[in-house]
């Protein structure tokens, strides 16, 4: 009786989970036409944004819905619009690719065990995936960059190159702005997801909780989340040549 009391516990955090994120999905339509000092999808508006600090340049002046914490505007967020851009980023389409591709490789390795196969052990993967980018959005984007006055977006370089890039995507793990655009460690974002994991304990199989597979996890984070700034780096350079090209506006 206590065994299954635990999986319906599992079971049930799993569901209030995923309701999350389905109020988090609302919220983003919601917020697609709301004020991050950045409008709506994934295509350079004609009038770019010049401005450069510290090497970076605002070449967006619409809000990516790939990835909402590429800096638009070089203004710093109130607390407010760093909550929205929490919300936005955990329902953003990368979080939404990479949360089905991760699943779908635990699925094909059976990681964690504990959640089984077939379409039930993929929902919960793809479920507890989400949850962890939720809560390591909230923890980081939100709370801690809110108290710590760091701010959590992305910041471009001008004119990146893939060497420069590599430097730059892992220097910025490490490396934030403050609101006032000073560069300090990145307590918020180094601090988020390991928050995250250990939250994720409360609902990972029991026996994937150890210390080791949590610090595990986390370094699996913060790798993926390098990886990703080398993307954010080149996004802004990539949408700026699809907009010189012979694609018309809105074939992307």
């Amino acid at each position: 009786m206590p065994l299954c009391r635990n999986a319906e516990n599992r079971t049930a955090s799993l569901t209030q989970l995923i309701v999350a994120v389905i109020i988090l999905t609302a919220a983003q339509v919601a917020l697609a036409t709301s004020s991050l000092g950045q409008s709506t999808p994934d295509a350079p508006s004609s009038q770019t944004v010049s401005q450069t600090t510290h090497g970076s340049l605002f070449t967006l002046a619409q809000r990516s819905l790939f990835f909402p914490d590429i800096a638009a505007t070089p203004g710093p967020l109130s607390p407010g619009a760093k909550f929205k851009l929490f919300a936005a980023n955990s329902v953003s389409i990368s979080v939404l690719l990479e949360s089905a591709v991760s699943s779908s490789i635990s699925q094909a390795t059976n990681s964690p065990e504990g959640y089984g196969q077939g379409g039930d052990g993929y929902g919960k993967r793809f479920g507890a995936m989400m949850a962890r980018r939720s809560s390591s959005e909230f923890f980081g984007t939100f709370v801690l960059a809110s108290a710590l006055h760091q701010d959590p977006r992305f910041f471009p370089e001008k004119n990146p190159t893939f060497k420069s890039s590599i430097k730059y995507s892992i220097e910025r793990l490490f490396v934030t702005r403050t609101d006032s655009g000073r560069d300090v460690a990145n307590w918020s974002g180094l601090m988020g997801p390991l928050l995250a994991e250990g939250l994720a304990n409360s609902y990972w199989p029991e026996q994937n909780r150890t210390a080791g597979e949590t610090f595990e996890r986390y370094g699996f984070d913060l790798a993926t989340r390098a990886g990703t700034n080398l993307l954010r780096n080149y996004w802004p350079v990539f949408f700026k040549r699809l907009r010189g090209s012979s694609l018309p506006a809105g074939s992307h």
